[in-house]
């Protein structure tokens, strides 16, 4: 294994009875890398991540994570992974403090007020430290969660859609120290629908169906496919007229409404021009050329992922 690699694991198979939710996945993870992990819901995300830091066994496959084999070393993965999951799983009856206190002792950990008090003062909970967690906002919550997290100093942190619920600036102000901690040596590995949030990491995985559809960074997965993309804006009967009519059009991959504005994506760019060229000629409706954005690739490749539901 690269020494650089914290995570790297290759075949990795899960099922649950008859269902295959997770089908040969790979992933690859650097020292310091902040790592996107997206798909749908339902896709494995969850899944892969457990398996990544030791919470479930694969049914098959081999690797590591922060130098223990996934298959024969869970519980010493766990020890240096720290673990956010999608809901606050805090004690709202408990303050900031005493939840992180009783955390640092589930630990074993030693010298708690001091670890505790550090942590606070990293993460800017000082000025709260006795207030309920119950009673926090949602960032203020999250903020908590990831305090929690980094007790016990991990070199690896795992969040499962960490800021799902939380307002634009709490969002903003959690990347900011996302990528302090990266700085610091740190890989995480980030789960998240926002394509804002996708555009922040380092690199990015795609995953739907179980099956891991595109890896790299944000630039090369922008780049993955030669898309075209047009952008018409006009009323919005109007456009919903047309996206009806453009979608019987075998050139028109995707058609994606973005407020009064229709994204219209395909492959090939003269035979998408050829499609929409009767409708440009209407003066009530606007045609822009358009940059392909990472959310027109993930819907393409949405669009060409085979369902293991049915």
């Amino acid at each position: 294994m690269t020494s650089d690699l914290v995570i790297d694991v290759h075949g990795l198979n899960k099922s649950f009875g008859h269902k295959h939710v997770i089908r040969d996945f790979a992933l690859q993870v650097r020292r310091g890398e902040i790592y996107g992990f997206l798909g749908p819901n339902g896709s494995g995300k969850t899944t892969s991540i457990r398996m990544i830091c030791g919470l479930l066994k694969p049914d098959s496959g081999y690797g590591t994570c922060l130098g223990y084999d996934v298959l024969k070393e869970a519980a010493s993965i766990k020890r240096d992974v720290g673990y956010m999951t999608q809901r606050f799983s805090l004690w709202e009856d408990l303050t900031i403090r005493e939840n992180l206190e009783f955390i640092a002792r589930m630990y074993g950990m030693k010298d708690i007020k001091r670890v505790v008090s550090d942590t606070l003062g990293q993460l800017g909970l000082t000025s709260r430290h006795d207030q309920l967690a119950g009673s926090l906002s949602g960032g203020w919550k999250q903020r908590l969660a990831l305090a929690s997290c980094m007790l016990h100093q991990p070199r690896l942190l795992l969040l499962d859609e960490p800021t799902a619920g939380v307002d634009p600036q709490a969002r903003r102000d959690f990347w900011e120290e996302i990528h302090a901690l990266a700085a610091s040596g740190i890989s995480v590995l980030v789960s998240t629908h926002y394509m804002d949030e996708a555009e922040r990491c380092h690199r990015l995985a795609y995953i739907a169906y179980g099956k891991l559809l595109a890896s790299g960074t944000p630039d090369e997965v922008l780049h993955l496919f030669r898309l075209s993309t047009w952008a018409v804006s006009g009323a919005s009967a109007q456009l919903a007229a047309l996206a009806v009519t453009l979608r019987r059009f075998p050139d028109v991959q995707h058609i994606t409404a973005f407020g009064n504005t229709l994204h219209v994506t395909g492959e090939d760019e003269q035979a998408l021009e050829r499609a929409i060229e009767p409708f440009r000629a209407d003066p009530a409706l606007s045609w822009r050329r358009a940059e392909t954005s990472l959310e027109d690739v993930f819907i393409h490749l949405m669009a060409g992922a085979p369902d293991n539901y049915q």
